[in-house]
């Protein structure tokens, strides 16, 4: 028989407060379209997207963290040294090691929080959600930061015409507690690593400080490109629209939730066309909300469902207690898809 006293948590976990942070610049097409042949009509009718913000040198991924997560642990009224973990989930802080999860805890004062960075890509908020739940049930925290970030400008290359237009930056950060009742459903979540170069970064960092010069990518200038995200559109967006509704339908019923029960729906904002894809395939009500955040805000990666999660009950648009499905999906290719209980 085991000797080790079997771990005691929370019996379920629960979204208690959101924020977001969205940097002060807005970006309208008119600017992406300095550097590329297109059109604002164009974008718009490819993507939705008509701004998006990008962060300026103070913006950084621990400053925009740090202002969304403040906003999270308020909302959730806690004291942030109630927080017992930080969960970051992005693909745009520079630094390989430490993890900026560390730097964040410390700064927003939450003492001696387990602290650590993932990266899963525009799928990192659920992944994050999913470990959060796991702690507090499991018993090793009470309260998980989860914070999803990106600074994704930073990694746009604006002569690419097929991306220039898709990225922007923010921050989102949920705080995760203990519930009495199931307010967070489990997890449907996997990979298909067979199509992980349909998005990729163009050149790894190595490549940077010991690849051959001449067979790196050169911009216009004749200069190297800084390496940045790229993706095969057409490939991206049928595995989206047809791989991500069947997802979305098992985290619904693994829930035990049809969708004339849901009162929310918010996606990975990766594009407009494949949000109203999803929808109709779904077959969702009409009295559903769905985020559409992308039209003022971009794709911002790991950032996007918290983001739109902040703007909806911000806005009215949703409230406390409302039953969402959230689902995200993006580099890997990985994908993560839940019901949850708005905070």
């Amino acid at each position: 028989m085991s000797k080790i006293k079997p771990s005691k948590g929370a019996p379920y976990a629960r979204i208690l407060g959101v924020g977001g942070y969205r940097p002060t610049r807005v970006v309208p097409n008119e600017v992406i379209l300095e550097k590329i042949d297109s059109s604002d009509e164009w974008i718009r009718s490819r993507s939705g997207i008509v701004t998006r913000h990008w962060a300026s040198d103070e913006e950084t991924v621990a400053a925009m963290s740090i202002e969304a997560s403040g906003k999270a642990i308020a909302d959730a009224g806690i004291t942030p040294e109630q927080i017992g973990a930080v969960i970051v989930s992005t693909v745009s802080h520079f630094k390989q090691t430490p993890a900026v999860a560390t730097e964040i805890a410390h700064r927003i004062g939450a003492g001696k929080p387990a602290a650590f960075d993932i990266s899963a890509g525009c799928a990192g908020f659920g992944y994050g959600l999913t470990l959060a739940k796991g702690m507090i049930v499991e018993g090793s925290a009470e309260h998980v930061l989860v914070i999803g970030v990106e600074r994704l400008s930073d990694l746009t290359d604006l002569e690419d015409r097929a991306t220039a237009f898709l990225f922007g930056d923010g921050a989102g950060a949920v705080v995760v507690g203990p519930s009495q009742e199931p307010a967070i459903g489990p997890t449907v979540w996997g990979s298909e690593g067979d199509k992980s170069e349909t998005i990729k970064q163009t050149v790894a960092w190595n490549d940077l400080h010991i690849g051959d010069v001449s067979t790196l990518p050169l911009d216009s200038k004749g200069e190297i490109k800084f390496p940045a995200i790229t993706q095969e559109g057409q490939a991206v967006f049928r595995w989206a629209v047809f791989e991500m509704a069947k997802v979305a339908q098992q985290a619904l019923d693994a829930a035990g939730i049809a969708p004339e029960d849901l009162d929310v729906f918010i996606p990975h904002q990766a594009n407009m066309r494949i949000i109203d894809s999803m929808v109709k395939t779904l077959k969702l009500p009409e009295h559903v909300t769905v985020a559409r955040d992308i039209e003022s805000t971009g794709n911002t990666s790991a950032a996007s469902i918290p983001l739109a999660m902040e703007r909806l009950l911000a806005t009215g648009q949703a409230k406390s207690g409302d039953t969402a499905l959230v689902i995200g999906f993006g580099a890997g290719l990985v994908y993560a898809a839940t019901v949850v209980t708005l905070p």
